[in-house]
């Protein structure tokens, strides 16, 4: 078995003039044994490099166009020889055999090749990853006693690392994204220590959705993943309701371009983004996108321009880098942006770790950092101790500000952190005495350290584990690390220091509703703001009670706001369309809620009810008053002349057409509707049948006093009564049908008032409730047309002229009922019903009854058969 041995490392590279920490950790390693090998392992190289790299260019005489590489060993003192050791670092130092004078302008391929070596550098470093001690590559220095077994780099280089590492299925992981391939079988090979990509994009959709930021600026880097950005990713966004002000790449500025050429670009990029009506910018890139932003937010000083507030959202991979022509840049545009970074947590001990470093002479790369990040050179022999401030290696780190040094564990740290993780891991299921049993079985144990790097992969992938901060790392059938998210909001300080503040996570591994989780308030805000949510829209949000209306000519995200038309509401912001509210609401004023609607009925305690109650009770005691008048009266000639069955028949039947209209005031129930239509219909029928049956009579008896007439026999009672009951009986018949087929029925009318819910009664058949007033009108204009042809008879006996004109005002209140009818609504219809009830009524009683009223009251001397006999001369 193995002894656990505890390795410290810290990962450098190289920036012009300067070294930068990659922040380093306690990594715990298995460390095995062979007795039977003889041989060293190095587990992995680390190639780290930036687009922006520079090496130490060291000019020489003789004439060569070749750059080799050359290992030149570097004072690491973490290095510790074994069977396998950890943190090995490619260096990339190179050796130009031209020198570089300033009589002329240099040529662009030394410059680009001076400048912009990470392309090739990669490529040499990687063949020189693969060399060893029995091969022999044309054009290179080879014959290093080691055998890599894994490569660990960052996206950029691993786009180019991967060409050649996956001839050789060499195992490699990438502490960012996987880079974009022109053969994908070559990801084959790559692991990638960061969630799915896609995942990063649409967290960042989900962040703009749930902030309903929809008109947005988008800046990306200007190389394949801005290109797949543009095309692939942001035409989704499009689909989610997202629109863009503007797409730019940052300017692809080579050291080919004039220097005048790249100011100018950065200028326009950064004029663009300040007059941009967009609060809002996304970013996606690489760290040295970053640096390219902070460049840009110093137009602001240099034009002495107010800088416009925008947030702005960076992706995963635009770690913050200090470098030393950029190192005292304000960062003050990254206050209250916010971030997605891979999910990472505090490792223990690594705080501490950090605060017991110092620089000694035995690590140059520390040294390098060192001098850079506190502005001051340890003495030597090359240096004027004069000139430079001296390093006393008593400096503290946590006293640098965050913009130079971070105390805390970045995310893409923690991504190399566990990587170094995940190699051990899988050596340690490598080698572990299960595969070291089946690897005799197969050979002998001789071929043990003998295997070639490719058989790891299996061991990559299936590797799974807790780190020391108690994570689960294990990576799905991709390759890809199973993980999700964390959101950062970027909080920075007068002194440029910096703070990450983790507010929210995205989970894939969640419920779908849990997945995306946010806290609004933790949130700090560009100050400009003032801590309130930063709104970034074409225009003004449309409010309640408006809709959105297209602009033309403008993005879908650019629209008008027109008010809702009458009748129908909007209730949230930016709605498409108008609303209908429920059938028991109704809109308010502002047309942006709805009320709930108040049922109601035509009861007696509104004015309305009252009115007709009074008027109802009123005629109700005229009509008795009348039909008692005329039964004390009953044996005067006046009374006898006019049939007095008839006229009782007629004023029983006006009473009760004067109190059917109670039938339609009060709440509804089943019983009143069902008597309300067939009770005025049959009461009504009866009346204008006594009317009419008095009219006749009326006709025939002046016939009947003709001598010879035979018509004599027929002025009796039983063709009045025969006409009363048979025209009754029409009007039953019809009543009983409509009762029996479509009943009326309490219902309630939620369209016709548009802030009342009616309480009525349905008349359940149309065509019946106007058979039973067609039979009406008929009988009206029957009587009408009887009594007009017997206006001219004698003063006496003309009734008729009486009957004439109650029939005149009868049909005139009905034919203008149904018009008036069909054109009402809710309540009104019922008023109106009741009105024509009583105004017919009124009209039979006061045009037939009161003249001879007035007789028997005021004229009593008339009252008399003399009277009554006198002929018009």
């Amino acid at each position: 078995m193995g002894q656990k041995t505890f390795l410290q490392t810290i990962f450098l590279w190289d920036y012009p003039h300067h070294a930068v920490l990659l922040r380093g950790a306690n990594v715990r390693m298995w460390r095995q044994r062979n007795q039977g090998s003889q041989g060293r392992f190095q587990i992995m190289a680390f190639l780290m490099s930036l687009l922006m790299q520079m090496p130490r260019a060291v000019c020489k005489g003789t004439v060569s166009k070749f750059c080799i590489i050359q290992h030149i060993s570097v004072l690491y003192k973490y290095y510790q020889s074994g069977d396998f050791s950890i943190a090995g670092i490619v260096s990339q130092v190179y050796t130009f055999s031209d020198p570089i004078v300033f009589s002329n302008h240099p040529s662009t391929k030394v410059i680009n090749e001076l400048i912009h070596f990470s392309v090739s550098g990669t490529y040499l470093a990687s063949m020189e990853l693969l060399s060893s001690q029995r091969r022999s590559i044309p054009n290179y220095k080879c014959g290093f006693e080691i055998n890599p077994i894994a490569a660990i780099g960052g996206p950029d280089i691993c786009v180019h690392m991967t060409h050649i590492l996956s001839l050789y299925k060499f195992p490699q992981l990438t502490y960012g994204s996987a880079p974009l391939m022109d053969n994908p079988s070559q990801t084959k090979f790559l692991q990638q220590m960061f969630p799915n990509g896609a995942l990063q994009d649409s967290s960042i959709l989900q962040l703009l959705l749930h902030f309903r930021w929809t008109w947005i600026g988008v800046l990306c880097a200007n190389d394949i993943y801005g290109e797949a950005l543009v095309h692939d990713v942001l035409p989704g966004w499009s689909q989610h309701g997202i629109c863009f002000e503007f797409i730019r790449r940052f300017p692809a500025v080579t050291f080919s371009d004039g220097f005048e050429s790249a100011i100018e670009k950065e200028s326009e990029l950064y004029n663009l983004v300040m007059q941009s009506r967009a609060n809002v910018m996304v970013s996606f890139g690489e760290i040295h996108t970053m640096i390219l932003l902070t460049l840009m937010h110093g137009f602001s000083d240099v034009e002495d321009t107010k800088r416009k507030a925008n947030v702005w959202i960076l992706s995963a991979q635009m770690d913050y880098a200090s470098l030393s022509f950029h190192k005292d840049c304000s960062i003050d545009f990254l206050h209250g942006a916010i971030s997605v970074a891979a999910h990472s947590v505090e490792v223990p001990g690594f705080r501490e770790f950090l605060q017991t470093r110092n620089p000694g002479k035995e690590d140059g790369f520390f040294r390098s950092f060192w001098e850079h990040a506190f502005d001051c050179q340890f003495p030597s022999a090359d240096t004027d101790s004069q000139s430079e401030v001296p390093c006393t290696g008593e400096e503290k780190l946590e006293a640098l500000p965050a913009s130079a040094f971070e105390m805390a564990m970045s995310a893409q740290s923690y991504s190399m952190y566990n990587a170094a993780y995940v190699v051990a891991h899988t050596l340690t299921s490598r080698y572990s005495p299960r595969s070291q049993k089946r690897i005799t079985v197969d050979g002998g144990s001789g071929k043990l350290l003998n295997q070639e790097s490719w058989q790891l992969h299996y061991f990559l992938r299936s590797v799974s584990f807790n780190n020391s901060a108690g994570e689960r790392i294990s990576f799905n059938s991709d390759g890809e690390l199973i993980a999700g998210l964390d959101i950062i909001n970027w909080v920075t300080f007068p002194n440029r220091s910096f703070h990450r503040i983790r507010v929210g996570r995205i989970d894939p591994t969640a419920p779908p509703d849990k997945a995306f989780s946010i806290s609004d308030h933790s949130i700090i805000w560009p100050r400009d703001f003032n801590q309130t949510l930063p709104l970034s829209l074409c225009n003004e949000e449309c409010h309640p009670g408006y809709r959105k209306a297209k602009m033309e000519g403008k993005p879908f995200c650019c629209y008008d706001c027109l008010p809702c038309p009458e009748g129908i509401i909007s209730n949230q912001t930016d709605m498409e369309e108008c609303v209908e509210c429920p059938k028991s609401q109704y809109p308010n004023h502002n047309q942006d809620s709805c009320i709930q609607k108040e049922t109601t009925f035509l009861s007696y305690e509104e004015p309305m009810g009252t009115t007709l109650a009074i008027v109802v009770i009123t005629f109700s005691f005229l009509t008795a008053l009348v039909l008692a008048l005329f039964i004390k009266h009953q044996e005067t000639p006046i009374v006898k002349a006019n049939n007095r069955s008839l006229t009782y028949t007629l004023l029983i039947s006006l009473l009760l057409a004067f109190l059917c209209v109670l039938l339609f005031l009060g709440q509804p129930n089943k019983l009143t509707c069902l008597l309300q239509q067939p009770a005025f219909g049959l009461i009504f029928s009866v009346a204008i049948s006594c009317v009419l049956a008095k009219t006749i009579t009326v006709v025939l008896a002046f016939m009947a006093t003709k001598p010879g007439s035979q018509i004599r026999k027929w002025v009796w009672k039983r063709i009045a009564s025969s006409i009363v009951l048979s025209c009754s009986l029409i009007q039953a018949v019809i009543c009983v049908v409509w009762l029996a087929t479509s009943p009326p029925f309490p219902d309630i009318d939620m369209y016709s008032m548009p802030e009342e819910v009616v309480q009525e009664c349905n008349e359940g058949s149309s065509t019946m409730f106007y058979c039973v007033l067609g039979f009406l009108g008929f009988q009206a204009i029957v009587s009408f047309s009887v009594a007009f042809l017997a206006r001219k008879l004698p003063d006496s006996f003309n009734e008729a002229k009486f009957i004439t004109f109650s029939m005149l005002m009868f049909c005139s209140v009905w034919v203008s009922f149904v018009p008036t009818y069909l054109s009402s609504k809710g309540k009104s219809m019922m008023v109106v019903e009741s009105f024509s009830i009583l105004a017919s009524s009124a009209g039979l009683l006061a045009c037939i009854f009161f003249p001879k009223c007035f007789i028997i009251v005021m004229r009593p001397e008339l009252n008399c058969r003399q009277q009554l006999m006198k002929r018009k001369h």
